[in-house]
């Protein structure tokens, strides 16, 4: 296990662009990051469009309605607790 860290985004919508403009400032190439809720219509966010993975489980890209973007992953819980299990730290913005 690394020193990376996992940014679960689960914020409103509303409350998302400003949440993604904090995590941009203390975001590192080796950290993840989970979209949750209605965080996951900002997905076209530029800071996100940067990233290799964005992952979304797949119970909250119902909400997507269609729009997909190259660096989405959607994955499953199990996916999920695996990704939690690979991080030493898991920080939760809302």
């Amino acid at each position: 296990m690394s020193n990376k860290s996992l940014y679960l985004v689960q914020s409103t919508f509303s409350a998302t662009p400003s949440v993604l403009s904090k995590l941009q400032q203390i975001y590192s190439p080796e950290d993840t990051i989970v979209l949750m809720g209605e965080a996951v219509l900002e997905l076209s966010h530029p800071f996100l469009q940067q990233l290799n993975n964005v992952y979304v489980l797949d119970t909250d890209a119902e909400i997507l309605a269609g729009q997909k973007t190259e660096n989405l992953q959607l994955i499953s819980y199990a996916e999920f607790a695996d990704i939690c299990l690979n991080h030493t730290r898991c920080i939760r913005l809302n």
